[in-house]
């Protein structure tokens, strides 16, 4: 299924279709994004598997969270993130902390909370983080070409939301706290914060 962004219901669609599980591509404030629902309490779907078999990418390889609003990585984290790391949200900007993970150990994930009210308004009905990936097959540059989305993943996924190309797209900055609290930049992308 196909539907504009501009669309009236283009959130409450978007939403159900994650919230069932679903694969979909939706236009991020950066590129567009293939997206799932985060496995958690309520949901167990792996729809991060599913996206990377669609990309043909490493099942090990993990994928960006999405959360609404930017307190809402307190939930996840314990780590303390530097005030001029935090005010940077919403935005552009991938912040990997440490979880601890369902047999107690820690691991890293990385969450972002993206610029686009749209986008954190499908992400806050959804309930829970969703993954978000670029639209490409691994190790491609990333597809903004709408067209193209469609004729390469329209037959593999379940729903497209269109808002249109977009050309010039850049990827998130991707920065990490480290375990002693010190920040690194990971990835240049289209944000660059002052350290």
């Amino acid at each position: 299924m196909i539907c504009r962004k501009s669309d009236k219901e283009s959130c409450m669609i978007a939403a159900d279709y994650i919230r069932r599980g679903k694969v979909v591509i939706l236009p991020t404030d950066t590129v567009y994004g293939f997206s799932g629902i985060v496995d958690g309490r309520h949901y167990s779907y792996h729809t991060d598997k599913k996206i990377a078999e669609i990309k043909g990418r490493e099942e090990n390889k993990k994928f960006i969270q999405l959360i609404s609003k930017p307190e809402d990585i307190k939930k996840y984290t314990r780590d303390v993130i530097p005030e001029k790391i935090y005010s940077l949200w919403p935005g552009p900007l991938t912040i990997i902390v440490h979880v601890l993970d369902s047999c107690g150990n820690f691991d890293t994930v990385a969450f972002r909370c993206p610029q686009d009210e749209w986008l954190r308004n499908v992400i806050s009905v959804c309930g829970a983080p969703i993954y978000s990936t670029s639209v490409n097959l691994s190790g491609e540059p990333c597809m903004n070409n709408v067209s193209q989305i469609k004729n390469i993943f329209g037959s593999k996924i379940d729903l497209i939301v269109d808002d249109g190309d977009k050309t010039g797209g850049v990827p998130s900055t991707v920065v990490k706290i480290e375990e002693d609290g010190k920040i690194s930049i990971l990835r240049k992308g289209s944000l660059v914060p002052q350290l």
